[in-house]
């Protein structure tokens, strides 16, 4: 995030994209009240910035509620087309799936959550409805995941500078998602000091039950962590140890190939 002077910042601008980023997949419908308790204004100050979204396009309204437009895709779809992971990592994904018949991703960091950015456009064929499960498991572009409980969340922070890492821990506190999920800061260090060394991360069942993901980091040329590259499968289909025989090696062959083109 880049930094700015008070003087500068235009605290309508920081309202609006507040009331915005308020719409996600647990809440997709808001009416002014339920806005200006996620966005924590006043409701007449919610009011006034969903009625001016709605005049702009960005949401659709009816009956006092308010939902996201169409009209949002500008913006990550201009991303989407620009940015170079999504546009170098596609490719690969897609290659990893036909390769192995498994669906994969890739996520940036994003403050507290892991983004998915690409994913392969091949869900391989897995077992009957596979491709249903792992949608619902939050791999469609956009999603967003929790780092500290998921396995690209987890490389991503595992990557950051130990300063940075260490002021992102202290100034935080972490969701239990399920009963598996870690929450305490110390535990959590150890586990991303743990991801460091082993240059991947296996997580099962702590964002979701049912779940199990690994993820390895993406590197450019001067050896940053830019991206996580996961695939996530049912345990049943899946233990961990072989998850990580199965697939470790072609996605750290995916990994170096990006390498040369980031």
């Amino acid at each position: 995030m880049v930094g700015i002077a008070k003087i500068d910042l235009i605290e309508g601008v920081v309202k609006g994209m507040a009331v915005l980023e308020c719409f996600d997949t647990s809440r997709q419908r808001l009416n002014a009240t339920l806005t200006a308790q996620r966005a924590g204004i006043t409701r007449a100050a919610a009011r006034r910035h969903l009625l001016t979204l709605a005049h702009l396009g960005y949401l659709e309204s009816a009956d006092g509620y308010y939902w996201l437009s169409s009209k949002v895709l500008r913006f990550s779809g201009s991303y989407l087309a620009s940015a170079r992971v999504p546009r170098a990592v596609q490719p690969v994904l897609d290659q990893l799936a036909a390769q192995t018949q498994e669906a994969f991703a890739a996520a940036v960091l994003d403050g507290d959550e892991a983004v998915i950015v690409s994913r392969s456009g091949n869900e391989g064929s897995g077992t009957p409805g596979s491709t249903r499960r792992l949608l619902a498991h939050g791999l469609h572009l956009g999603a967003r995941l929790p780092a500290h409980a998921t396995s690209s969340g987890r490389v991503l922070l595992a990557g950051l500078p130990r300063t940075e890492l260490s002021a992102w821990l202290k100034e935080r506190q972490f969701r239990r998602l399920t009963p598996q999920t870690v929450t305490s800061n110390s535990a959590l260090r150890a586990i991303l000091n743990e991801v460091r060394k082993q240059d991947y991360s296996l997580v099962y069942e702590e964002h979701e039950t049912g779940v199990g993901a690994l993820a390895v980091p993406v590197r450019d040329a001067q050896g940053n962590v830019v991206a996580a590259l996961n695939v996530v499968v049912s345990p049943q289909r899946y233990g961990p140890e072989a998850l990580l025989r199965t697939m470790f090696g072609p996605m750290c062959d995916a990994a170096a190939m990006l390498r040369s083109v980031l």
